[in-house]
């Protein structure tokens, strides 16, 4: 319930509202709304369509939404990681190839020996 909770902070707060905006669009309290951004109280199915209506989302979409920054840093943070693994998988193939060749000189000293 806490990452929902801030998840509707975050539309809250990308709209501008208050939570008194949002409290009067509910037509629930303020503390009440309150708990509800931050998990203190489950949300039933109704109040989440209500509350997913009002970001003008499905349901599906707030309950899977996220931060378009924090998809740009994991995006980012990705790259970057897949970068290194290129690297390091680079570096293995290099390492194998060595295997292989000492192996191979291994094997040519026992075949004149």
């Amino acid at each position: 319930m806490k990452l929902l909770g801030k998840k509707i902070r975050l539309l809250r707060h990308q709209k501008g509202w208050s939570q008194e905006d949002v409290s009067k669009q509910l037509d629930i309290s303020i503390p009440a709304f309150s708990k509800i951004e931050t998990g203190i109280t489950d949300v039933n199915l109704s109040r989440l369509e209500q509350i997913s209506a009002l970001f003008d989302m499905t349901v599906v979409q707030l309950l899977t939404y996220n931060d378009p920054e924090q998809e740009l840093k994991y995006a980012s943070d990705l790259e970057m990681i897949t970068k290194k693994l290129q690297e390091r998988e680079s570096e293995v193939i290099d390492l194998q190839k060595k295997v292989i060749e000492l192996y191979e000189e291994i094997r040519n000293m026992k075949s004149f020996a």
